[in-house]
């Protein structure tokens, strides 16, 4: 069961969404009883959703950790032509991605902020409607506290 977010409103994290779909695909091609693809269209829609899954999973870890590198790096590779080495090669990158998804449930490093420092929540329109509100107040009671000349 994918647990809840912090709310509880039993809607799964984006983070936990994104490892068990790169979870599912990549079982379909490393699971014992998965068959080998037959046609070069089925190898190349693997590899653009093995890729995408990359992409996204890249997105919630830091950018130097090794397996993000070595997933890149297989992802960068093109499709070999022939029909064993391109089910070597959807195979390889299928493992990359196994190994980067271990890699982000296990808490692997965090995205580096560009600060460096804390990242601050974005806050909500109601906060902000507050602080507009509170900000107007401030200032009609200052411009009513002016002397009049």
């Amino acid at each position: 069961m994918i647990p809840p977010t912090a709310e509880g409103a039993g809607r799964p994290r984006p983070l936990t969404r994104a490892c068990a779909a790169a979870a599912q695909t990549v079982s379909l091609v490393l699971a014992e009883d998965a068959p080998l693809p037959d046609s070069d269209r089925d190898v190349n829609d693997l590899v653009h959703l093995l890729r995408g899954h990359v992409a996204q999973l890249g997105a919630l870890t830091a950018p130097g950790s090794p397996a993000l590198l070595h997933a890149q790096q297989l992802c960068s590779d093109c499709i070999p032509e022939d029909y064993v080495p391109s089910r070597v090669y959807l195979v390889g990158l299928a493992e990359a991605t196994h190994d980067l998804v271990a890699h982000v449930e296990r808490g692997g490093p965090e995205p580096i902020s560009a600060e460096g420092g804390r990242r601050w929540r974005r806050p909500t329109v109601n906060v902000l409607r507050g602080a507009v509100f509170v900000l107007a107040l401030v200032c009609l009671i200052f411009a009513a506290s002016v002397p009049r000349t």
